[in-house]
């Protein structure tokens, strides 16, 4: 699993022209499904994600989690994380995991975050979605294990 995190004021993504998802301050997750990957891989992620001290204190200093700033979260597939770029002129999406096996790992993995946050926004996974974002910093991470 690879997740870009980025820290936001706003986040909203787009469906059809329609809004399907979006969040104020707090975090846009877009979510990654390696080929190799288990489900049982995305309660540490969703861990990891949720604890994460990226916001900042009154010092200015990062210390604080989504939780701690009662930030929202809004999650997003995206395959493209896997696409490979170092050869050709088109990239190729060998590593991301074909639909059948990412749909239930990314379901399970916004389940996961919605069981320790409280609530979370999802755009539509397998979508043609337009994504509008404020990131608050910058601030922006990947979240990876080796694979």
């Amino acid at each position: 699993m690879k997740l870009v995190i980025q820290r936001v004021s706003q986040a909203s993504v787009f469906v059809e022209n329609k809004v399907c998802g979006s969040i104020q301050k707090g975090l846009l997750v877009l979510l990654g499904i390696h080929k190799d990957d288990k489900p049982e891989d995305t309660l540490w992620y969703v861990n990891k994600l949720i604890n994460l001290r990226i916001f900042n204190d009154l010092q200015g200093k990062m210390n604080l989690n989504v939780n701690d700033v009662k930030g929202q979260i809004l999650v997003i597939s995206q395959f493209t994380l896997y696409g490979n770029c170092l050869s050709g002129r088109r990239p190729d999406f060998i590593q991301a995991a074909p639909p059948n096996i990412a749909k239930p790992i990314y379901d399970k993995f916004v389940r996961e975050v919605l069981e320790c946050h409280g609530q979370v926004q999802t755009g539509e996974f397998g979508a043609e979605m337009q994504v509008s974002l404020v990131n608050e910093g910058p601030v922006t991470f990947i979240l990876e294990k080796d694979v």
